[in-house]
């Protein structure tokens, strides 16, 4: 099973940990969007529940950081959440025979299908653990909700918080994004506002869950917070 097959292992951190058994690790993604070749960062999330991992918003992870990962647990369960992040799901399917876990309509590389779908009030992956789906949205897109700590969002493209340009961006992309007004805390980018044509009430029940902390596949975790960021940039957005 040659290793082009996958894409490429590109820089990324150590493995983070934000609560206990909930990791996060920031890595690098190059993609290419109107032609422009694009380079940003992007979050996995790892969690470990009765020694089980379950990996949301996969990012590749060079030998270094697949022997930290197999020191935390077993690799069970590859979850998806957001339509444009699987660039990296068929390597850790393939190293680890995991089960794939993802929301209905979503496509997948290499033609596979999810082991188990994502519904709301369904079968989760994790304890403690709710999903919430835009239900307008024309791309599948959903969050998971961790009743810990207060409260834990775990986001894939819907809100980012990069607050700025980290290691991980290229000169370019950087000031391209900021150009744009990507930056900022809890954000909800016009690219993926155009992309999914998410409507305000999607957002109004998102209000209605309990949280104070956001775990996004874009940015820094933000911690104790986010309850308050994320109805501001809501309202800002869609003014509800």
């Amino acid at each position: 099973m040659g290793s082009n097959k996958y894409s490429p292992v590109w820089p990324h951190s150590k493995i983070k940990e934000v609560f206990p058994n909930i990791f996060y690790v920031m890595g690098t993604n190059i993609t290419k969007h109107n032609n422009v070749e694009l380079q940003h960062s992007r979050n996995m999330i790892i969690i470990r529940d009765s020694g089980k991992l379950s990996l949301i918003n996969t990012v590749r992870l060079n030998d270094q950081g697949l022997s930290a990962l197999d020191s935390l647990g077993k690799v069970k369960n590859i979850i998806r959440i957001g339509a444009f992040h699987d660039r990296d799901d068929a390597f850790y399917l393939d190293r680890y025979n995991a089960s794939l876990w993802a929301l209905e309509g979503m496509q997948h590389q290499n033609n596979r299908l999810a082991d188990v779908l994502l519904v709301p009030k369904g079968e989760m992956p994790l304890t403690d653990c709710s999903l919430f789906i835009f239900d307008t949205s024309v791309h599948p897109e959903g969050i998971l909700h961790i009743a810990k700590e207060g409260g834990i969002l775990i986001t894939c493209d819907s809100i980012k918080n990069w607050v700025a340009a980290d290691q991980y961006f290229s000169t370019d992309s950087a000031k391209l994004y900021k150009k744009q007004g990507a930056f900022g805390v809890a954000t909800i980018s016009n690219v993926w506002k155009e992309a999914c044509k998410v409507q305000s009430l999607d957002f109004v029940r998102l209000k209605s869950l309990k949280f104070r902390h956001l775990l996004s596949a874009h940015g820094k975790p933000l911690l104790n917070s986010a309850y308050e960021a994320v109805t501001k940039i809501i309202q800002k957005e869609y003014g509800v």
